[in-house]
């Protein structure tokens, strides 16, 4: 038998399997009891995060044998046919392919008849915002007032190229970017139910690399397995991302809080042999930042890695909530202006800079204290 990829092979077949999104969930698993479903449903989202999976199990529980329910039996027929993509009252396309709006009657010629086997005739179209105006506009009858055998099921990542007139005809659901929390926890459950050996700080860097998207998170898992022979250690995924250990995070952050000005540099230039990504670096500060200011205001928050919770939750402790605003300000600033940076490095460097020479305790004392520095600046004008 072939290999099938993860993103395939853990795809969920029920709600109940569905990683986050309960926003979304609520909705269909309501009507479905109720029976009050809408004709026409446009799941919204960036990509991964699980429209056309979603518009696949709203298809079986619509048309599983056993009845209209929340959670279709996906052992009969119709179930497998909807998961094997061969059933024949679901007609799925990719409006990428079909933008004419030749295409769109064709697809529409068929609406009228009634489904062979099925309880509905489900129409799923990916990406629907690639349909030309034309087209769009020879769907706006047949999708406001459609046969009642006939459910529309649409995706797409950019609903802002949709007309007015398509929306508002629709019950618009909007899937959310995964937290890295989710996409490690099922990442862990899938290694475990594949008995793959793995250092446990490898999910979370790759539920970092995923950025939100679950499927994304499967593809580079794929990979990593197969850079491991099977096998996931954390400087080996770190190798194949191109990302670095995080503690050289931490020690950056420790050599800015002791305003120490060499040790900062000397670690920079440990990090240049490295050829890393000062982008991906200046933003790792800033997640960091941002924990250590939650750590100061919730200590015993346990939502980051417990190799790194030790080492935050001390630096949180020694520096003055007020700093770490400051510091967390100026690395935006600096993930903001790193584009017209002369270099890569340094850009890097003038924020890490930044943050050494506005640290309170490295400031003139006439600097403290806002109002009289104000004063003095505009004394100065004025004798000018």
């Amino acid at each position: 038998m072939s290999y099938q990829v993860l993103a395939r092979r853990w795809r969920p077949r029920q709600f109940s399997e569905v990683v986050g999104q309960q926003h979304v969930l609520r909705p269909l698993v309501n009507a479905l009891h109720n029976n009050t479903l809408h004709h026409a449903y446009l799941f919204t989202g960036t990509r991964g995060v699980g429209k056309t999976t979603l518009a696949r199990i709203l298809a079986k529980s619509i048309n599983c044998v056993n009845g209209v329910s929340a959670t279709p039996c996906g052992i009969c027929e119709n179930c497998k046919a909807i998961d094997a993509g061969r059933f024949v009252d679901m007609i799925e396309v990719d409006a990428a392919s079909r933008t004419k709006v030749e295409d769109t009657r064709e697809l529409l010629e068929n609406v009228p008849y009634a489904p062979a086997i099925g309880r509905y005739k489900v129409y799923l179209i990916d990406e629907v915002h690639m349909l030309s105006r034309h087209s769009f506009n020879a769907l706006l009858k047949t999708l406001e007032e459609p046969p009642a055998h006939i459910k529309f099921l649409f995706a797409t990542t950019d609903p802002q190229n949709l007309l007015p007139t398509i929306l508002s005809r629709c019950l618009q659901l909007n899937l959310k970017q995964l937290e890295r929390e989710e996409i490690s926890t099922y990442l862990g459950k899938i290694l475990q139910e594949d008995s793959v050996e793995h250092d446990p700080p490898v999910l979370w860097e790759i539920a970092t690399a995923a950025r939100g998207s679950m499927r994304d998170a499967l593809s580079i898992l794929d990979q990593a397995l197969a850079y491991g022979n099977g096998v996931l250690r954390q400087a080996e995924v770190q190798t194949m991302l191109g990302t670095l250990d995080r503690g050289r995070i931490v020690s950056l952050l420790k050599s800015i809080a002791a305003a120490d000005g060499a040790a900062l540099m000397q670690e920079v230039a440990q990090l240049a042999q490295l050829s890393p990504d000062y982008l991906y670096l200046l933003n790792e500060i800033n997640h960091r930042l941002q924990q250590i200011a939650l750590l100061q205001q919730i200590p015993d928050l346990s939502t980051m890695i417990a190799d790194e919770h030790e080492a935050l939750a001390t630096l949180a402790a020694s520096l003055n909530p007020a700093d770490i605003q400051l510091y967390y300000q100026i690395g935006i600033h600096g993930v903001r202006d790193y584009p017209l940076a002369p270099t890569p490095r340094a850009g890097f460097e003038m924020t890490l800079l930044r943050m050494l020479a506005f640290a309170p305790q490295t400031r003139p004392a006439a600097l403290v204290v806002t109002g009289e520095v104000t004063a003095e600046l505009k004394k100065k004008s004025l004798t000018r």
